[in-house]
């Protein structure tokens, strides 16, 4: 088996899709939380994934991902027997799970897959795990019975109400914690906007929360800045300090604006991406 060589292939809805990728030295040391970066080729950029899952003894990473940008609307051309160029990891900080017995994981739209290896790594390790999944209608839905299996109980929330209870994350957590739910730890993972309410939500009652944020980063290792957020008012870097940072203390409003910054240009950018050859226009 060739090194990256992708092996499986998923589809979970139109949009997102599961991969497993043969890197053995990654899978070796992998622990939930973790992230890596890889490329398509030699020409692509190199942007970060969370790993949804690893198998030491196949050498296999799970890799689950939206097609929205340009880099993962090309990875969406590739099948199974094709390489990636390469793949750098286990990168960031594992999930803190030393203490904790009961925590509640809020997943939001495709922030769900980002979720997932944390819930049911957490579960694993023995943690009673509440998981609340939200997305915008029956149609997105991803990952339910993997939920299912891998937390204690599931939730499922959908704006419109075409599956599950109609309702956003935010209201299903406020009425499981006004039915007297206790929790160590609430986990936010999904949209900024969402993530802040959730934290907000559980500073109300006075439970730490803990928020995984998603950033622009180019090495990993702290080194280019690109993944800078400001954490209790200090420079902190979501590559080698996260991602999982005390979502009280996260300052929102930055995060969204920095996140927002590229959205134009990433727009240009999946214009240009040829769906019948997978090229791309790369610009000067």
């Amino acid at each position: 088996m060739k090194r990256f060589e992708i092996t499986k292939k998923r589809k979970l809805n139109d949009n997102i899709t599961w991969l497993v990728v043969y890197a053995p030295l990654v899978a070796r040391k992998a622990k939930p939380g973790q992230f890596i970066i890889l490329r398509t080729d030699e020409y692509g950029e190199r942007i970060p994934l969370t790993m949804a899952g690893h198998n030491a003894e196949d050498g296999t990473i799970d890799l689950i991902y939206a097609a929205v940008g340009r880099t993962t609307m090309l990875m969406d051309q590739l099948e199974v027997g094709d390489c990636f160029a390469d793949i750098v990891g286990p990168l960031g900080k594992p999930t803190h799970m030393e203490g904790l017995k009961k925590v509640c994981v809020v997943g939001g739209g495709t922030g769900n897959a980002l979720a997932y290896p944390l819930a049911t790594g957490m579960h694993d390790h023995g943690i009673e795990v509440d998981m609340i999944a939200g997305f915008k209608n029956k149609d997105l839905i991803i990952l339910e019975e993997e939920f299912r299996a891998g937390t204690d109980h599931l939730y499922m929330v959908t704006d419109d109400g075409s599956y599950g209870e109609k309702a956003f994350t935010t209201d299903k957590l406020k009425a499981l914690l006004e039915e007297g739910k206790e929790y160590d730890e609430i986990v936010a993972v999904g949209p900024p906007i969402m993530m802040k309410f959730v934290c907000q939500l559980a500073a109300e009652y006075n439970i730490p929360s803990v928020a995984s944020l998603t950033a622009y980063m180019i090495d990993g290792t702290g080194m280019c800045g690109g993944c800078r957020c400001n954490i209790g008012g200090e420079d902190k870097f979501v590559c080698v300090d996260g991602p999982e940072f005390d979502g009280s203390l996260v300052d929102w409003d930055e995060l969204i604006q920095r996140n927002a910054y590229y959205a134009e240009q990433e727009a240009e950018d999946r214009a240009h991406v040829c769906r019948l050859t997978g090229g791309v226009r790369y610009h000067d």
